[in-house]
């Protein structure tokens, strides 16, 4: 699937570091799957959480996506989908990049609810 562009310059000055490039990036995810997601308060028991390492190159584009943790198979291809919907490059990320690495890599948490809909960690409030 090819993906466009980053929508403007200015996302990429948003990612001076770390945690700022994973907001940018769930902002992204979020964005591409409104009909999956819920919003407020997280439960006090979610019933699945699912973690994926993600490697993206220098210009954004997302190389590979994995499930590291996960006890729900229902959940973790839900979770792999959500991040394959997202259409846009990520931000780019080369000045985050070790020096002699091809990709920069990150983890993101999905925290579902009872009906499978999602928050990201990142992005989520306290429970």
């Amino acid at each position: 699937m090819e993906r466009t562009p980053p929508r403007t310059p200015a996302a990429i000055q948003l990612a001076a570091n770390i945690d700022a490039y994973k907001s940018l990036a769930a902002q992204q995810i979020m964005a591409a799957n409104g009909a999956y997601t819920f919003n407020g308060r997280l439960p006090p028991l979610l019933p699945a959480i699912v973690v994926l390492d993600l490697s993206v190159g220098p210009d954004g584009e997302l190389k590979s996506v994995r499930v590291h943790r996960s006890r729900d198979s229902e959940a973790s291809a839900a979770a792999l989908a959500a991040v394959r919907r997202v259409q846009e490059l990520f931000p780019p990320a080369a000045h985050l990049m070790h020096r002699h690495a091809r990709t920069f890599d990150f983890s993101e948490t999905f925290l579902f609810n009872e009906q499978y809909r999602f928050q990201l960690r990142t992005l989520s409030g306290p429970q």
